[in-house]
């Protein structure tokens, strides 16, 4: 069973819905059964690679809101990722470019190291402050997360996975999908937002009981069970 997550690398929401998903896939009877596949989305595409000024401040700006607004909404957000396990260091988050960054995980998942990539990515932005539209910070994430550095740099250097980002991109776009993070499970149930743990837990277990229903075995063994009276004594 498969499933596909649209998510971006600066969305708070991703990184909390990746560690709800994490803990339904705890109680998860089939989790070896089931491959994560990583998509690209941006949610700011004409973002510059690094960006000056405070990321509270741009958002503010973005959103109409009064720097105190922001500064609740980001404080909001930080005790939401507490929830999961999550330390959200707001204040420090530098914005930036995350085009760079989807490339690295679809280079990373050739070595079979996308979600390593993709975890270490949310905590360099989220927990530690890094600039993750720096390609030097990127290769450095990059030996981090267990992926070739070398290798790592030349992808950044070249437009390796370029054309992967886009498509992904554009597959959300077909989707319909106007926020992230997007979870689809088996091809047939789409999740927006992350959403409680639970839910994720129902998901899984009725998409994996429909592609997996039960087989009744016959035999000629005539009444060998009990149904309605015929067993009484």
């Amino acid at each position: 069973m498969k499933v596909d997550i649209w998510s971006d690398v600066v969305c708070p929401f991703c990184y909390i819905g990746k560690r709800r998903l994490e803990e339904a896939f705890e109680s998860f009877a089939h989790r070896d059964d089931v491959e994560v596949v990583w998509h690209s989305f941006q949610l700011d595409p004409t973002a510059p690679a690094i960006a000056e000024g405070r990321t509270v401040d741009k958002l503010a700006a973005k959103y109409g809101m009064t720097l105190e607004q922001a500064v609740a909404a980001q404080e909001s957000l930080a005790a939401n990722a507490a929830t999961v396990g999550l330390e959200f260091n707001w204040q420090e988050t530098k914005s930036g470019n995350t085009f760079d960054a989807h490339r690295l995980i679809h280079f990373a998942a050739t070595q079979g190291r996308a979600d390593a990539m993709k975890e270490r990515l949310l905590r360099a932005f989220f927990t530690e402050g890094e600039q993750i539209g720096d390609r030097e910070v990127l290769v450095r994430l990059a030996g981090e997360a267990g992926v070739d550095e070398q290798q790592a740099r030349e992808v950044l250097e070249s437009g390796a996975h370029a054309e992967e980002v886009r498509a992904d991109i554009a597959q959300a776009q077909a989707y319909g999908i106007r926020g992230v993070p997007f979870f689809v499970i088996d091809d047939k149930y789409g999740i927006s937002g992350a959403q409680p743990t639970e839910l994720f837990s129902q998901a899984l277990d009725q998409a994996w009981t429909e592609a997996h229903p039960l087989q009744m075995v016959t035999t000629d063994g005539g009444d060998a069970a009990c149904e309605g009276d015929n067993c009484a004594i």
